[in-house]
């Protein structure tokens, strides 16, 4: 289940990065300034964040199977569209749908976390499920400069990498079961397994996993910093992956090949990272600590590295140093993967869905802002110094807020 989980967030990357892949191209073939190219990078987030919330209600009424394959292949068709682009309007139009379809796939990747593994593996499940997002940024990176480099253009590697996202969809759909007991994969003994253990988190947590309303949430300290943590991640994320190649091209000299390759160490360091973290979470657990001292301390660690290697490329010129650390910055970052069992944590299977979706809509929020902050940094100053501090404070912000957070209970619901 969630090796297929994987290979479908790997697609969700790699189709909506591949428009930050091949910029230095489109910006020249349609002609794009720095400040409209960032509202470019930008509009995906507006519809992908304006559909979280309504995407995570109807995953907890009716279930993450259909909403998951289904936006998988909505989201093949629109990344087929957007090489159809001729300008400015059905680029942004393009971006738009893209954004709106594939907002579902995350919040019902948790809900499927919360449905199918006990409480003790659920770490190793956010971060195999989310190391999608570098696992498909970095293969996008390779993916979609080598499909360029094989036909010549842009917009037929966009052609055929949404329809390779179409395929993946429709078997998604076909595979996919929202519970064990209904996948005829899993036998009697698998399934009564996974049904105790999430009997006795209910036990635990006064015996309820009732629906709530997200309203009931707002007044926990532990709701905001998920939300704000998730948002100072995803500024650094974002603004990296959007922003990262055109900055590699404009400052390092590199073209489109080396971009790829660029990209393809970065993320792929932070995969790598990603499972490494998951790891670290559920094996330290099991050896007896308790969630809060482990999930503190590793976003803590994750926190400084972050905060620190990008200080220090903005203090380093040399190209293949800021590939290096950038680099690192993503292994460390990633860690940041296991916010994906929060919503399991805090608001239950019941609630899985809708607070997962609010945790995406918050991060989504830097996802809207920091293409065009960048834009306009980087059109205001000629230079990607200020862009680089920007990602810093968020980075400062992730930590701050990954700190505060409590680890270890169920949120109580009316």
């Amino acid at each position: 289940m969630f090796v297929l989980l994987l290979a479908v967030v790997s697609l969700n990357y790699i189709d909506r990065g591949s428009v930050s892949v091949a910029l230095p191209l489109i910006t020249e073939d349609l002609h794009l300034s720095k400040e409209v190219t960032g509202f470019v990078l930008s509009a995906f987030f507006w519809t992908y964040a304006l559909m979280q919330i309504p995407a995570g209600r109807l995953i907890d009424r009716y279930g993450p199977r259909f909403m998951a394959g289904g936006a998988c292949v909505g989201w093949g068709f629109a990344t087929a569209l957007t090489g159809a682009a001729t300008g400015v309007g059905s680029l942004l139009g393009f971006r738009l749908l893209l954004g709106a379809v594939e907002a579902p796939v995350m919040p019902a990747g948790g809900k499927l976390n919360a449905q199918w593994l006990p409480a003790e593996e659920r770490g190793r499940g956010a971060v195999l499920m989310d190391g999608g997002a570098p696992l498909g940024s970095a293969i996008g990176g390779i993916a979609i400069s080598g499909l360029i480099g094989w036909t010549g253009s842009w917009r037929i590697s966009f052609v055929i990498a949404g329809a390779l996202t179409v395929g993946i969809g429709l078997f998604a759909l076909w595979f996919l079961r929202d519970t064990p007991r209904a996948h005829r994969g899993v036998n009697a003994a698998e399934a009564a397994y996974i049904e105790d253990a999430h009997a006795a988190e209910d036990a635990a947590a006064s015996g309820t996993d009732r629906r709530g309303r997200l309203t009931d949430y707002l007044k926990y300290r532990s709701f905001w910093g998920m939300c704000l943590g998730w948002t100072g991640f995803n500024g650094v994320f974002y603004g990296i992956l959007t922003w990262g190649p055109l900055y590699l091209s404009e400052t390092k000299g590199f073209d489109i090949k080396s971009i790829g390759w660029s990209t393809l160490v970065i993320f792929g360091a932070g995969f790598v990272g990603e499972l490494i973290g998951g790891w670290l979470s559920d094996r330290w657990q099991a050896a007896g600590a308790g969630a809060n001292r482990v999930m503190r301390t590793l976003m803590g660690i994750a926190g400084a590295a972050v905060v620190g290697g990008l200080l220090g490329v903005v203090l380093v010129p040399d190209a293949m140093t800021a590939v290096t650390l950038l680099a690192v910055v993503l292994f460390f970052l990633r860690w940041a993967g296991l916010y994906w069992s929060l919503p399991s944590i805090l608001g239950g299977r019941a609630n899985a869905g809708v607070v997962g979706a609010a945790m995406n809509l918050s991060g989504n929020i830097a996802g809207i802002v920091t293409p065009i902050a960048v834009g306009f940094i980087v059109g205001a100053t000629g230079s990607y110094t200020w862009a680089l501090l920007y990602f810093v404070g968020a980075g400062a912000l992730f930590t701050l807020s990954s700190l505060v957070i409590d680890y270890s209970r169920r949120l109580a619901v009316r």
